[in-house]
């Protein structure tokens, strides 16, 4: 995510994990997998970047590899349990390196528009990817699901309108809010990140385990669908309240 690099910037393994530990973004509200699980995975590998001089969009490009490798799996092999297994470790490390990007970034003092504008393409092209290629699948291996046609296909589609909507609404919302200075809305504790972890983009890196069962992934992938869409519309709800609402001062 950057083009410069600082010389002042810890360049050490142990040096660049010290560092990153001591200066964490705010977890506050954040779901729980990507709060205590995802951040602290990828403050290892943002060390692993900083000690053999790769940039923050090398990061980026090989976090984009391996998730797409995986969507690769989701399309063209067959549901087996060996297939879910490698596909649910590919999202996972391609998304412990999504987080690992910004990490570099920033210890390296190297953050840069363009790198985060990449960032942010890559991640609203990745995640409906993961929802089409799960409706190509199930078009593909008809004979793989006890359930066919569009009583099965309208999950990934729905879910690919709910998760880019929900994409724009967080990234728009944010712009708003930085140009008009309107109030944000409460973040929320500990608490908030365990109540929202159905959200959280570990979730649905890991619930591709079920992937080699397809009774059990269809109703988990359902009912994660049905839980997103119950929480964006209430969180569009807020940020449409909140974005009326002035900052104070």
């Amino acid at each position: 995510m950057t083009t410069q690099h600082t010389a002042s910037s810890p360049q050490g393994f142990r040096e660049t994990l010290a560092a990153l530990e001591s200066a964490q973004k705010p977890g506050h509200g954040v779901p729980a997998y990507t709060r205590w699980v995802n951040r602290r995975l990828a403050r290892y590998f943002a060390a692993a970047a900083v000690k053999y001089g790769i940039s923050p969009n090398q990061v980026t490009a090989i976090s984009a590899f391996w998730s797409f490798t995986g969507i690769i799996l989701i399309i063209f092999a067959p549901p087996t349990f060996g297939t879910a297994l490698s596909i649910s470790i590919l999202f996972a490390l391609g998304y412990a390196l999504d987080s690992a990007d910004g990490q570099v970034a920033r210890v390296t003092g190297a953050s840069s528009p363009a790198g985060e504008w990449l960032d942010h393409v890559v991640d609203s092209i990745r995640v409906p990817a993961v929802h089409l290629a799960v409706l190509i699948s199930f078009i593909r291996w008809q004979d793989d699901w006890p359930v066919q046609g569009w009583s099965l296909w309208w999950v990934p589609i729905a879910f690919t309108l709910q998760t880019v909507g929900h994409f724009m609404s967080q990234i728009l919302a944010e712009q708003l809010r930085n140009n008009r200075k309107t109030a944000a809305p409460p973040a929320g504790g500990a608490l908030r990140s365990f109540i929202n972890l159905h959200m959280d983009a570990g979730t649905l890196c890991w619930i591709f385990v079920f992937w080699g069962w397809a009774p059990a992934f269809i109703a988990v992938y359902a009912l994660l669908f049905c839980a997103n869409l119950a929480t964006t519309a209430l969180s569009m709800k807020r940020k449409f309240q909140s974005l009326n609402t002035p900052a104070e001062v």
